[in-house]
């Protein structure tokens, strides 16, 4: 006792020894002292993948579903077999009555009693008929076990305090569901049970409930896993298609997309499927809009390349002519020199209202494909093809013009200064690309709800290898760009924009001895402005 006081240190001390580590790990490091630590390394959380998820998910709630249900089903078995060992029990103290009553009389011990009238396996008696000490035997599978002095006192211990059920605890022998009954007197007796049934049976149902759970959550397991895998084949397609596709240059050049989900897994009838499939369609617009991307790229390098052609022609011009001039005027101002020199500013001046009437032509197309320079109005076609016919017919009395009219007029919303231009156009088309004697019709008519304007010719027809691009900007049959044979090669194309801004189409259908150009439009524009 004294040693274990010395080695323990008083209260005291022990609070202020604890209190130590507390206060020097909070007070501030000393003067000098190198404060600097190494930062500790934070390992980063792999995130869980879905698959990961679910099979979680899932097997956790089967896995607590069955541990509810196997829990119930053991406290209701239990509660089931508790009962009817009570019966049993109840059933035996009756039985028991008499043999203590035999007991009494013959002076029986608990062993011989059992040896006069055996019992099932499993069977509990005990007497105390004073002034004899209290005897206990027990009959089992091998016969019948008397019980010793510490054994009966073991079960007198047990039964102190207890109400209700009686249950006692033998050392050696189990445990055992006693109820006593008494003979008259003071002769009294334990008569029970033994509960190993009913643990032999718990303990072989848990075994069984235990085996059964966990074959079935691993059965579970690789069944969810694989079903969930199956499931999100489609997702992974997806997510394998959009990193392919992420790894093409798509910035320039003609880049084609040709990477798609596979069909299985883009199947539009299932939830994931439906995502494939909507992939697949967004790739598909995608790649239509590179491929127009790169048709607009390729037509304006076109553009730009013809536009520059053509202004340089007349930059040329009169770049030559103005040289021409200076020259001249620098070495005298003679009659025939004033002559030569008029004659140049003449040329340079033709050559800049060419160079501006193209101008102007690709102003127009701009303008046009931004919406503007249509002021809508009550046009008549009839009469303006009247016109377009008697204005073209000066110029152009080499060829048989036409009007194939009406008896009533047909009148459009429009712009009337623009739609003269696009008649004005149509006919000197046919001017230029028809040789002299051919025959050019032009007819108004209303067809449903559009107004239709067709210029038709008898001539050679329109070239087969330009008929596609014949709308396009700068197109020309004849590719030298003589202007003998044409002009800038916008007349179509102003045309056609004008056309598409006042919601109509205009075609082309030719074979040689029958070319038809129409232009149809609404009669009444829905939106006009």
């Amino acid at each position: 006792m004294t040693d274990a006081t010395a080695a323990t240190p008083p209260a005291e001390d022990r609070d202020a020894a604890a209190a130590t580590p507390a206060v020097a790990a909070s007070a501030p490091p000393a003067p000098g002292a190198d404060d600097r630590r190494p930062a500790k390394k934070v390992r980063a959380r792999r995130p869980w993948t879905l698959q990961r998820k679910l099979i979680t998910t899932v097997v956790s709630i089967t896995s607590f579903i069955l541990v509810l249900v196997a829990v119930a089903t053991s406290a209701i078995l239990a509660g089931v077999l508790e009962a009817q060992l009570n019966e049993d029990v109840d059933s035996a103290a009756r039985r028991a009555s008499v043999t203590l009553g035999q007991a009494v009389i013959n002076g029986w011990t608990a062993e011989e009693a059992l040896n006069q009238q055996p019992q099932q396996p499993g069977y509990f008696l005990a007497f105390q008929i004073p002034p004899r000490a209290a005897t206990a035997a027990v009959m089992t599978s091998d016969g019948v076990v008397a019980l010793d002095d510490d054994q009966i006192e073991q079960i007198s211990s047990s039964l102190r305090g207890q109400h209700g059920q009686l249950i006692v605890t033998i050392d050696g022998l189990g445990t055992y569901r006693v109820e006593a009954l008494s003979a008259g007197g003071s002769a009294v007796a334990l008569v029970g049970l033994s509960r190993e049934d009913i643990s032999a049976t718990m303990a072989r149902m848990l075994t069984t409930i235990a085996l059964l759970t966990v074959g079935g959550l691993i059965l579970l397991s690789v069944a969810t896993a694989w079903t969930i895998r199956a499931g999100l084949a489609p997702l992974r397609a997806v997510a394998d298609t959009a990193d392919r596709v992420s790894d093409l240059k798509l910035d320039q050049g003609d880049v084609s997309i040709t990477e798609r989900v596979p069909a299985p897994e883009a199947d539009p009838r299932t939830e994931v499927g439906r995502v494939g499939a909507a992939l697949n369609s967004l790739l598909d617009h995608v790649d239509e809009s590179l491929a127009a991307r790169q048709r607009n790229e390729e037509r304006m390098r076109a553009f730009v390349a013809d536009a520059s052609h053509e202004l340089r022609t007349p930059l040329s011009s009169i770049r030559g002519y103005s040289e021409l001039s200076l020259k001249a005027l620098s070495r005298d101002h003679a009659p025939a020199t004033i002559d030569t020199t008029e004659s140049s500013l003449e040329r340079i001046q033709a050559q800049s209202l060419r160079m501006t009437s193209l101008v102007e032509d690709l102003l127009l197309l701009a303008r046009l494909d931004e919406g503007q320079e249509l002021v809508y109005g009550s046009v008549d076609l009839t009469r303006l093809a009247i016109d377009a016919v008697g204005d073209i017919r000066t110029t152009a009395p080499d060829h048989d013009w036409v009007l194939d009219l009406g008896d009533e007029p047909v009148t459009i919303a429009g712009d009337a200064g623009r739609m003269q231009q696009v008649a004005t156009n149509l006919l000197a088309n046919a001017r230029t690309h028809t040789p002299a004697g051919i025959t050019v019709t032009v007819s108004v008519l209303r067809d449903g709800d559009d107004a239709v304007l067709r210029v038709h010719d008898d001539g050679p027809g329109v070239d087969p290898t330009i008929k596609d691009e014949l709308f396009e900007r700068f197109s020309r049959g004849d590719r030298s760009r003589a202007r003998q044979t044409g002009g800038t090669g916008l007349g179509l194309s102003i045309a056609r924009a004008i056309v598409d801004a006042h919601g109509g189409s205009i075609h082309v259908r030719s074979v040689p001895g029958d070319t038809t150009f129409e232009v149809r439009l609404p009669a009444r524009p829905s939106d006009p402005s």
